[in-house]
């Protein structure tokens, strides 16, 4: 077998053999295939696709070249999350003390942002001495005894998928759907989840920009964890604005602290509820969404929700202290209003810009080398629907060390972000669609 037959193969619009697909992978993997054959081929997937069961065989090879996790010593059925990512998303901190309170052990492996603002891993450890380092056991144990766990991921989790995505990153393929779903999904299926739900974001600030390229790649995922064996559903929820006020990682971590205990942005809280209902439906807690969401709710008003991110906390080293009055998180040392030019009705909020705007403030990475800052950030006042005068404030800057050029910038990218017109604005749509094995629901 030889690379440069496969890639000639797959160029002219062939089906690959499992056989092929493993060739490929576990030789660039082990450094027998060089660099440009494989950068060929993912040319050759990018122009002409992969079937589901080729994208399944990929994912399953990419799966394979590292570790994998198996979470079966853990009781109960294991719903993992993933977003697609976006601004201001802090779904994950809200739903795995949420999912969890209602039963449905999460054990979450995370990871850290590269761009806006910090990933998962970052906005926890917002809060002081929380850890996301810990040994296989004791994150079974954590799970098992309290019902979940967040993680940063092993070094050694899918190491084809980190070369080939290196790869596809300087070769202008990373757009390609079968190769973005693989990448998404060997992490999912080495990470151990008995079941998937997928936020696939579609809109300005998501990767995705349209609403028919978010369906496709939606469908692509849970074709892959459909012919891999694993329960997938998929929701498509929207990015053209920010996920609720907040964003840079102790204010999210404040939002989030927030919506659990049922005073959160209704956007937010919202979305949550809507993937939420999903893991509780595939973890079989519930018999239906509407079931689930009651089940939620409850937890919530009760306050099981907020208890148990505050066992999460603790068993991870966190000062819990600073769950019961979050103004004891990281906190920014100056501020800023962004006021209006014009009067009017905020008709979209480029949610990239916002998120560039924080990042320059020193709330995400530029490089994988930048420092995140985490008590700086970005302050929404102002969402899509809402009536604003003129030098009303449309945000805030939220300011430690970040130069006044980059001030200045951020400020420039914020005003360039709202759009006001004249007329009144209804509220986007918070979710458009939901994936399942059995088709697409448009809403």
């Amino acid at each position: 077998m030889r690379a440069v037959d496969i890639i000639q193969k797959k160029r002219d619009g062939g089906e690959l053999s499992r056989e092929e697909i493993s060739f490929l992978i576990q030789g660039f993997s082990k450094g027998e295939v060089p660099d440009y054959q494989l950068s060929a081929w993912a040319m050759a997937v990018y122009f002409q696709g992969m079937n589901a069961r080729e994208t399944g065989d990929l994912t399953m090879e990419m799966a394979m070249s590292g570790d994998q996790v198996d979470l079966s010593p853990i009781a109960g059925i294991k719903v993992d999350k993933h977003s697609t990512g976006g601004v201001g998303d802090k779904t994950t901190v809200v739903l795995a003390p949420l999912v969890a309170s209602a039963g449905v052990p999460v054990a979450k492996m995370s990871g850290r942002g590269l761009g806006h603002t910090g990933g998962t891993l970052d906005k926890l450890e917002s809060i002081s001495g929380f850890s996301v380092e810990m040994d296989r056991e004791r994150f079974f144990d954590q799970v098992g005894e309290i019902g979940a766990a967040v993680i940063g991921q092993s070094g050694n989790i899918t190491p084809a998928d980190k070369k080939l995505y290196a790869l596809r990153d300087v070769t202008a393929t990373v757009e390609s759907i079968p190769l973005i779903a693989s990448s998404v999904m060997s992490k999912k299926i080495a990470a151990g989840a008995d079941a998937i739900v997928l936020d696939v974001k579609t809109g300005s600030g998501a990767f995705m920009k349209t609403l028919d390229d978010s369906i496709a790649l939606a469908q692509a995922m849970v074709d892959i964890g459909t012919h891999l064996g694993r329960n997938t559903v998929a929701i498509i929820s929207d990015m053209d604005q920010p996920l609720g006020y907040g964003i840079g990682n102790a204010l999210e971590i404040k939002e989030g602290i927030e919506t659990l205990k049922g005073h959160g942005p209704k956007d937010l809280q919202e979305v949550c509820l809507i993937l939420g209902s999903q893991m509780l439906v595939l973890g079989g807690k519930a018999k239906d969404e509407a079931e689930a969401r009651s089940i939620l709710m409850t937890h919530i008003e009760d306050g099981t929700a907020l208890e148990k991110f505050k066992q999460i906390v603790k068993a991870q080293g966190g000062d819990v202290s600073q769950i019961d009055d979050p103004e004891k998180l990281p906190t920014a040392k100056r501020f800023i209003e962004v006021k209006a030019k014009t009067k009017g009705f905020i008709e979209g909020i480029q949610a990239e810009e916002i998120g560039i705007a924080a990042m320059l403030l020193g709330a995400g990475r530029e490089t994988k080398e930048s420092v995140i800052d985490l008590a700086v950030g970005i302050q929404l006042a102002k969402k899509v629907g809402d009536a604003v005068e003129i030098d009303e404030t449309l945000a805030v800057l939220h300011i430690n060390d970040a130069s006044e050029q980059k001030v200045k910038e951020a400020e420039g990218k914020i005003l360039e972000a709202y759009r006001i017109t004249s007329e009144s604005v209804p509220p986007l749509p918070l979710v458009f669609a939901l994936v399942t094995k059995d088709g697409v629901t448009r809403y």
